[in-house]
């Protein structure tokens, strides 16, 4: 399942390479931070290249937490597919002008007119580890099943980070000058500032129940939308969903 990934990378024997295989797992590792990340300094490299170690897991935990990866080193196979996602980046950044020229492969007509996501395979690692690091960079609470997940990232995609969502957001919200001898408080704290911060108080408290109240009968509409057109099920004796 690695094997794209490590031969634009060239590693020496991807067709062969083993994830359960703990030798080679370690090699890999190794062989990504010498060869293509290089985050460490080569003098503080030691530990994650003392393969043999019993402390090796530790050091490969720091090494996770140093480069940002979201993944535990428990889980093995989305933390290297992060991390060959990670070294592909760099090795891209590093030889730009070798890489942007190159031609896209020729996609035929009925790949074009398929849904992109027909073959999708969400219990692959590479998907599992995609859609996690996208719920830990929006903040979106785990689930265990992430097709739910991908459908959360979705819709927070499009209420939040659409062209239109933004434009909205940074529109500034002009207020209505009020009038505040106008709006009886109706009671007296015996000082004239604390009265008026009390009335000040008091309006934004009406403006925030007429938003609740807004996104109350919103819901409500919604859920008329779903219950309104019940079916008949003469099998059940009943009308209804």
């Amino acid at each position: 399942m690695f094997r794209r990934k490590l031969t634009a990378l060239d590693y020496h024997n991807p067709t062969e390479f083993d994830c359960k295989d703990e030798t080679q797992y370690r090699n890999c590792i190794v062989w990504l931070e010498d060869q293509k990340i290089r985050h460490y300094k080569i003098e503080d490299r030691g530990n994650l290249r003392n393969i043999p170690s019993s402390d090796w897991p530790q050091a490969y935990q720091k090494y996770l937490q140093d480069v940002n990866c979201p993944f535990q080193d428990q889980e093995r196979q989305e933390a290297l597919d992060w991390l060959l996602g990670l070294a592909v980046r760099y090795e891209y950044g590093d030889n730009v002008e070798k890489y942007k020229n190159c031609e896209p492969l020729a996609a035929s007509n009925s790949n074009k007119a398929a849904d992109p996501l027909i073959n999708l395979d969400s219990d692959s690692p590479e998907f599992k580890a995609g859609v996690t690091a996208l719920s830990n960079i929006l903040k979106i609470q785990r689930h265990d099943d992430y097709l739910v997940m991908l459908k959360a990232i979705r819709i927070l995609i499009q209420e939040r980070l659409s062209p239109e969502a933004i434009a909205k957001a940074n529109q500034n919200r002009e207020g209505v000058p009020v009038a505040l001898d106008k709006h009886i408080l109706g009671f007296d704290t015996g000082d004239a500032t604390l009265n008026e911060a009390a009335q000040i108080l008091r309006l934004l408290h009406i403006e925030e129940l007429r938003e609740l109240q807004t996104k109350i009968n919103e819901a409500i509409v919604a859920v008329q939308a779903i219950i309104a057109d019940p079916k008949t099920d003469h099998r059940l004796g009943k009308v209804g969903r």
